[in-house]
């Protein structure tokens, strides 16, 4: 990373505190989403069974609205078209972005993880710093995610309607309600391809069996490969539309 991807990430940084409905967006909202879930689910072993993939579908969620609304911002008020202009890489201009919408992805993902394990009372096994590197490889994931679909939206409005075509699909066929070996076989064939089903494969095998990273390598060394594709199309995409 250069200099310049530390400027622009240091922007973006500044930008989104200065909006307070994305910060509510960011602290209150995941907050009040686990909390439903969490009290709607009074037997304690279901809770802890369930809360795994809970917390890796709200981090996947919250990470790909936040990070595709702001992202999309940037490119309605100018602000990345100038930047695109100027000598900065595109893929310096990206990996900005990121890393400064990243930030607020793993602020989240710890918010919403000691909410529900002081506050909801869940139980985990594994190590902590673990789950935590494994959450914030599905945040990598989530910004990524935002920042590709953001160049296909011209609108808020746009970006929300990517949720139903792009999260929810994967929250039904990723295993949080039903296991993937017992999903008809086109939909187990689908969830291969998608990242939430090896979030929630890898966290739970953590939270639930205790194991650690290295146990859960596949998962890992697949949501990387992800990440770092949505990142090399996202660069191409604003070639494209510069």
């Amino acid at each position: 990373m250069s200099g310049n991807t530390f400027t622009i990430a240091q922007r973006v940084i500044l930008q989104v505190v200065r909006d307070r409905r994305t910060i509510a967006l960011i602290i209150v909202a995941p907050l009040i989403i686990a909390s439903i879930a969490g009290f709607s689910i009074p037997d304690k072993t279901s809770l802890d069974a369930f809360s795994p993939a809970i917390l890796a579908t709200l981090i996947l969620f919250f990470g790909f609205l936040i990070t595709g609304i702001s992202f999309l911002r940037e490119r309605t008020q100018g602000t990345l078209e100038r930047l695109l202009a100027s000598p900065i890489s595109k893929m310096d201009v990206v990996a900005g972005y990121l890393l400064g919408l990243l930030g607020f992805a793993l602020l989240q993902t710890l918010i919403m993880f000691f909410y529900m394990v002081y506050v909801l009372d869940i139980n985990y096994s594994g190590n902590l710093w673990e789950i935590l590197v494994f959450q914030a490889l599905m945040g990598i994931n989530a910004v990524c995610l935002g920042t590709f679909f953001s160049a296909f939206a011209r609108n808020e409005f746009q970006m929300i309607q990517f949720i139903p075509l792009i999260i929810i699909p994967q929250i039904f066929v990723s295993g949080l309600f039903i296991p993937v070996d017992q999903l008809p076989v086109v939909l187990e064939w689908v969830s291969k391809f998608l990242p939430l089903t090896y979030g929630v494969e890898g966290i739970r095998a953590m939270m639930l069996q205790g194991q650690s990273l290295l146990d859960i390598g596949k998962d890992i060394w697949i949501l990387v490969a992800y990440a770092a594709g949505l990142l090399i199309l996202a660069s191409l995409t604003l070639r494209q539309k510069s």
